[in-house]
């Protein structure tokens, strides 16, 4: 047990490296978290460089000899930090982004907040730690597995993994398999959209499963509930029925008149 907490610096060093380099690289992303609510608009940004440059400090104490238990503790302090502020965004501010690892529009979910007590649980454990990760030897090992635990509770990571194996399903199952009706199926339609670069551009926006969908000539719309700058808004997409590419699929957000408040013109497909 006692390699496997000597290891523990080493892995939390990393994540804190990667996190500052987030903020630091996308320090505008600070304005879709909880931090204006907290501080105000005017210290949002201020505040936010200052914890990327506290978790650069720490992540190079913890990854450069020597090895001090206050490194740990200090891990700890941040952990709780994190955590307090992610539920706070969850309780408070519930569309507020999570402002983490990465820019991401998406709301702070119970992954997010699962990921800051891991860290916990590894700040913790590295609190017991009587000699610095680059003695942990076998102990070593046991980081493949958090590490992995990590990247599946950090969805700035699900483009890597969670949408290819979601292709991967589809192509071993089509939506369309098993159906001799000439309509196509809502939940291939869905399918879709989820896979979609026009859904990862608005998905932060959305607050709904799918509300309407009607079919026109070649193509179906389907709707969902949605918020833009703080108004209600619907989420429109058009899935063309004879085009299967996901970059086909084009999305507008509007308002109660129609009137487009958001039309993503380039869509990123990777």
């Amino acid at each position: 047990m006692g390699a496997v907490a000597a290891a523990q610096p080493l892995l939390i060093g990393l994540l804190l490296l990667w996190s500052a380099y987030g903020k630091f690289k996308a320090p505008d992303q600070a304005d879709r978290t909880a931090l204006p609510a907290l501080v105000g608009e005017s210290r949002a940004k201020p505040v936010y460089r200052t914890v990327a440059a506290v978790e650069a400090l720490l992540a190079l104490a913890l990854l450069l000899p020597p090895s001090w238990a206050v490194e740990a503790f200090a891990a700890v302090a941040l952990s709780v930090g994190f955590t307090g502020f992610l539920i706070y965004s969850k309780v408070v501010v519930p569309e507020a982004s999570c402002g983490c690892m990465k820019a991401s529009a998406k709301p702070v979910g119970y992954r997010a907040i699962a990921r800051a007590l891991l860290l916990l649980a590894t700040a913790g454990l590295a609190t017991t730690a009587a000699a610095g990760w680059w003695s942990a030897g076998a102990g070593l090992l046991v980081l493949v597995v958090e590490a992995a635990a990590f990247a599946m509770l950090s969805a700035e990571l699900d483009r890597y993994w969670l949408l290819p194996l979601r292709r991967f399903r589809i192509r071993l199952s089509h939506p369309y398999a098993g159906t001799a009706s000439s309509t196509t199926p809502l939940v291939a339609t869905q399918r879709r959209v989820i896979l979609s670069p026009a859904y990862r551009a608005v998905d932060g926006m959305l607050s709904s499963d799918i509300h309407d969908y009607w079919d026109d000539e070649d193509w179906r719309f389907v709707s969902y509930a949605a918020r833009y700058d703080g108004r209600r808004a619907t989420a429109v997409f058009a899935v063309p029925h004879h085009d299967s590419a996901p970059e086909s699929i084009r999305v507008a957000v509007v308002d109660d008149i129609g009137l487009t408040l958001y039309r993503p013109t380039v869509l990123a497909t990777a």
